[in-house]
């Protein structure tokens, strides 16, 4: 049994870090919550385009997606700023966060009376907030507890052949302790698809996935495009990767070999333990982001380019098989796994060296792109602008 250090929180669940999270409801609120972030040490915002001139799923996935960040367990307390004509309703979202027990405060641009007087209001709140969060002390978690993404951004022909192996069997480690690993990228597994089929602990899981694949495909076809070009990117063909089915088979590794419980859609919260798929888009911060809203304590994320990539309130561990790239990109890379390539290393080993990291991590140690301030955070739109 693994122990980690962790945050016990009032409904119970458990976070590895503590933050405190500034949420604009709006895009016209990012300024405020922006400014306020650069006040107060321990506060973490989330600007982002939308909250507005959106109907139906489109707007639904915003809310989805902010009550998410707003519950996940890393985050210990929420200040939510409103400009009060949107269509998000920060009354509900600051309801449904409340729920975890957690404290919230909400403040409205037009009630406050403008950007100035909702700064100065918001700067109080905030550190009344980071006073209350830092009462937090982390204990013992059982490794059980930990939801981890696994996410390939950036990738050559070194990712399939190295450290999205080697994230496989870390990935194998977690479920062995009862953990959960949640796998993202729908456009990144066409091709593969029956191979992660095969996995499926169900006729249901299993034809959910699939309608995954035919659901993307059919939105491909109506917008009358190709996705080469696009995925692959050109990055990856100069990397290596020559066509999506190639990409695929690489990309499913990181989940390793345990079975397929289930298939989530986008942000939504996992309810079990062990591997599980979420429908998302391939781009990197949409799919982080997706997860971090699904309740993800931390992302392993493998790459073979180089990716800067983090997010606002879940760590981001980076991981390459490509030793050009571990020493260009030393600031941002966390595991070099190339050493499997060298034969100096077997996959098993890489994949323990990137366990033991995920439980430093979990732990409270601070991956790069955390040390460096990434904080990219995007919202996946389904529909058009009104």
């Amino acid at each position: 049994m693994t122990i980690i250090k962790g945050y016990k929180r009032p409904d119970g669940t458990v976070g590895i870090r503590n933050h405190v999270l500034l949420m604009p409801t709006v895009i016209c609120s990012n300024q405020v919550v922006n400014r306020i972030e650069q006040q107060v040490s321990g506060t973490v915002a989330i600007p982002h385009q939308h909250g507005c001139s959106q109907v139906g799923k489109d707007k639904e996935r915003t809310h989805q997606v902010l009550v998410g960040m707003g519950k996940n367990p890393n985050v210990g307390a929420v200040l939510i700023i409103s400009l009060g004509c949107e269509v998000m309703n920060a009354e509900q979202i600051r309801d449904e966060i409340k729920e975890t027990g957690k404290p919230v405060i909400w403040l409205d641009i037009q009630d406050e009376g403008g950007t100035i007087k909702t700064i100065q209001k918001g700067i109080e709140a905030a550190k009344e907030l980071v006073t209350q969060v830092q009462n937090a002390h982390r204990v013992d978690i059982d490794l059980s507890e930990l939801n981890v993404g696994v996410k390939c951004g950036g990738s050559d022909a070194t990712s399939g052949l190295c450290s999205n192996p080697s994230l496989g069997k870390a990935s194998d480690l977690i479920v062995a302790e009862n953990g959960t690993i949640v796998m993202g990228e729908t456009t990144e597994i066409i091709g593969a698809e029956h191979i992660l089929a095969e996995k499926a602990v169900s006729a249901k899981v299993l034809t959910k996935l699939y309608d995954c694949i035919r659901n993307f495909e059919a939105e491909i076809d109506r917008m009358g495009v190709d996705m080469r070009g696009g995925n692959p990117s050109p990055g990856n063909i100069e990397g290596g990767l020559s066509t999506i089915e190639e990409k695929s088979l690489g990309c499913i590794s990181k989940a390793g070999t345990s079975p397929l419980q289930g298939v989530i859609e986008y942000a939504e919260p996992i309810n079990g333990n062990g591997f599980y798929f979420m429908d998302s888009p391939g781009n990197d911060i949409e799919c982080v982001s997706g997860m971090a809203a699904a309740g993800v304590h931390l992302v392993c994320f493998t790459t073979g380019v180089g990716t800067p990539t983090g997010n606002p309130i879940i760590p981001v561990i980076k991981i390459t098989g490509n030793e050009r790239t571990a020493k260009r990109m030393e600031d941002n890379i966390d595991i070099d796994t190339s050493a499997v390539l060298q034969g100096k290393e077997t996959l098993e080993q890489a994949g323990k060296r990137i366990f033991d990291e995920i439980v430093s991590v979990a732990s409270g140690s601070l991956t790069k792109a955390e040390i460096l301030g990434h904080q990219e955070f995007s919202i996946n739109r389904i529909g058009i602008s009104l």
